[in-house]
């Protein structure tokens, strides 16, 4: 479905509760659909500085503002912790969430399937952005008779407000791990992903047992509103860069108020593997002076050397630049498959060598002064 003009200025009724039966009415000042999101996508009346949802949003990851307008977010008492929430819900006693929605969020063309999953844990499992949760997918451990499965991490992708702005939802970037026979090229399901499986094919109702929160190493500085924070991912690596950007340009947290630059760096397949593109290119649109994004599509684009365009080749192309960030105290994050540190790793040192630097005593410095942070996994 396409409407080739908008229309304009009319109030709507969407469900906000998660079963969809309370509706509350909304003034939007346009309407319009997208291919690329399969979503409605609402323009907030430009007189109305924020959107106040109080009750469970399903609009939530569709959302998008107009004029700079950023959305109301409760409660805001999770401000107020100076302790990290750590370990809240461990393996033996983990929490029992449930599935609100499983959306796939990459295009047909995309190799293999990834899907934003959005769990309602109630506001009993808080969390800060860059934190993690542990999924124990339902079932036997095959190694351990009688045992559950083991946990498996997920970086969490929404901030601790979650996707419906009201502190009781997470969300998780999940791709389905399937495995192809190397010698007839089918799939074969025994081999398939336990837990990624079990998340994507999750229906709406469904329980989900949950650990965590877990991990400081990945959590956002918000000392110095004006930092710069440099973010490189692969694939559903960027999970938490979506919180922390969700964060910076969408929610308004009085205590919290942004003003420095984020700089994404986003290695994928192709054009149609790119994960939450409208949100990232909506604050680009929005905030030009303190974002910037850059993507690296490994099968559509060429490196200098006429190779593929992986996202150290996007480092490379801006290694100045990085470099003396850095020296000035920006911080730098890393996030997704640990094949991608090596590559990366040798980039940067053979750049510090080609500026008159050893790279092992400034990886020592950055360590030293915590602006170094790195999930791969």
């Amino acid at each position: 479905m396409a409407l080739s003009t908008p229309l304009s200025q009319l109030s709507v009724a969407l469900p906000t509760g998660i079963d969809g039966s309370s509706r509350s009415m909304i003034k939007v000042q346009s309407i319009s659909f997208t291919e690329k999101s399969r979503g409605l996508l609402l323009r907030l009346d430009s007189k109305s500085r924020s959107l106040s949802v109080n009750k469970r949003s399903t609009i939530c990851m569709s959302l998008q503002q107009a004029s700079r307008s950023k959305v109301s977010v409760t409660p805001l008492e999770l401000e107020d912790p100076k302790e990290t929430p750590l370990n809240l819900y461990r393996p033996k006693e983990p929490y029992t969430a449930t599935i609100v929605s499983v959306e796939r969020i990459v295009g047909p063309q995309a190799p293999g399937e990834t899907c934003h999953i959005l769990i309602d844990h109630d506001g009993n499992v808080p969390y800060w952005e860059g934190q993690s949760y542990g999924v124990i997918p339902p079932g036997e451990n095959p190694k351990k008779p009688g045992a559950p499965h083991n946990v498996r991490l997920y970086s969490i992708a929404s901030t601790r407000y979650g996707d419906s702005f009201d502190g009781k939802t997470a969300s998780l970037c999940v791709r389905r791990a399937l495995y192809y026979d190397p010698e007839t090229g089918k799939e074969d399901p025994s081999k398939a992903g336990v837990c990624s499986n079990f998340l994507c094919n999750s229906k709406p109702g469904d329980k989900v047992k949950i650990t965590g929160p877990s991990g400081k190493v990945m959590l956002l500085p918000e000392d110095d509103p004006k930092a710069t924070h440099i973010m490189i991912a692969t694939g559903t690596g960027v999970a938490p860069f979506r919180g922390y950007l969700r964060r910076m340009f969408m929610e308004d947290v009085p205590s919290f108020k942004f003003d420095g630059l984020a700089w994404l760096f986003l290695g994928v397949a192709n054009t149609d593997s790119l994960l939450y593109d409208e949100e990232f290119a909506s604050y680009l649109k929005d905030y030009p002076e303190n974002f910037r994004y850059d993507k690296a599509l490994s099968r559509e684009e060429k490196n200098k050397k006429g190779g593929k365009m992986y996202v150290q080749d996007k480092i490379e192309e801006y290694s100045d630049e990085i470099f003396k960030l850095l020296d000035n105290g920006a911080h730098i994050y890393f996030c997704g498959l640990k094949g991608m540190m090596p590559g990366i790793q040798d980039t940067l040192k053979r750049v510090a060598e080609e500026r008159g630097e050893s790279w092992e005593q400034k990886l020592t410095q950055l360590r030293k002064n915590k602006q170094w942070h790195v999930e791969v996994y």
